[in-house]
């Protein structure tokens, strides 16, 4: 493509997978500047700050910029292991009320998205029962999220395997199963694919499109590592894009990027969010990280 990629989307980095220090709601948030700041970038991801004054300060600094903000609440729910989808009612209720006290967080920041993850996976006979309570779950906290202004929450699909997420949802053709349900109720909701995941889930990204493609409202960036317990990043731990071992570079991407072009994802009118999701390694610094990581969109761009 002749045209830049940010004529198509708003490109943007998920924060607290690059500065981990701040994946719990503490650390130092002002690292957020560092995207805000980038010419590069449209969009930033952020989560939970439990410091009042950070929180206003990361708000005030994203108002100025005039960027898009996505609200990630995925690390409400991982680190404190919370499920959304358990079949104990007491821990499904556990699981969404952290969920909901983060939503004022979200408006605050003025997210334009909230992305969450289902729970863990459970035997094949237990499923139907599971995805009855993440509906239900889903559901609620999209009403909750109604109450409060506009923002759309989005389920993003991850794997099932023992060495990445283990979630429940899990494979994109039953996500699209819940997202049908949950639109029911919630007409704004939406499912977030993410490149990282594709590979973990042993699916191509024309499997993912095909099987969730009209659900699809937020995309990810990334890359993981597979079946290589010795490795520091095995798993779903988001590695640069084209490290050794990963199994995403510049070929993967460019093949993300073209099906999401031609399903009409990527798109001038709407400019839709595609962040990275990726993570220190190595030596690498966090700015460093984001070189690379724009490099290799520039190189996967630009063979479509």
């Amino acid at each position: 493509m002749k045209e830049p990629i940010q004529e198509y989307a708003k490109i943007g980095l998920v924060h607290f997978m690059l500065w981990k220090d701040c994946i719990k709601g503490a650390g130092d948030p002002s690292t957020v500047n560092t995207i805000l700041d980038d010419p590069y970038f449209g969009a930033v991801e952020v989560s939970w700050i439990n410091d009042d004054a950070q929180r206003k300060a990361v708000a005030e600094a994203i108002r100025r910029s005039g960027k898009a903000v996505a609200f990630g609440a995925q690390p409400v729910l991982l680190t404190q292991k919370l499920d959304i989808n358990h079949l104990d009612e007491n821990e499904r209720r556990r699981g969404v009320d952290a969920v909901l006290s983060v939503i004022p967080q979200a408006y605050e920041l003025g997210a334009h998205g909230f992305g969450l993850l289902s729970g863990k996976d459970v035997p094949e006979s237990n499923r139907d029962r599971a995805k009855e309570q993440l509906v239900k779950s889903l559901v609620e906290i999209g009403r909750e999220l109604g109450n409060h202004g506009s923002t759309p929450l989005v389920l993003e699909t991850f794997d099932r395997v023992p060495y990445g997420k283990n979630c429940l949802i899990g494979p994109n053709e039953e996500a699209a199963e819940v997202a049908r349900e949950v639109r029911k109720s919630i007409p704004s909701f939406g499912l977030m694919i993410d490149l990282s995941h594709l590979p973990l889930q042993g699916e191509s990204a024309q499997d993912a499109w095909a099987a969730a493609g009209e659900y699809v409202v937020h995309a990810h960036m990334g890359n993981c590592v597979m079946e290589k317990p010795e490795h520091p990043m095995n798993g779903d731990e988001h590695p640069p894009l084209g490290i050794p071992d990963g199994e995403n570079g510049v070929d993967e991407l460019a093949d993300y990027l073209k099906v999401l072009l031609d399903g009409g994802y990527l798109s001038k009118a709407r400019k839709p969010f595609l962040s990275f999701e990726v993570s220190v390694f190595g030596d690498l610094t966090q700015q460093q990280v984001i070189e690379q990581s724009k490099q290799t969109l520039d190189a996967a761009w630009a063979r479509l």
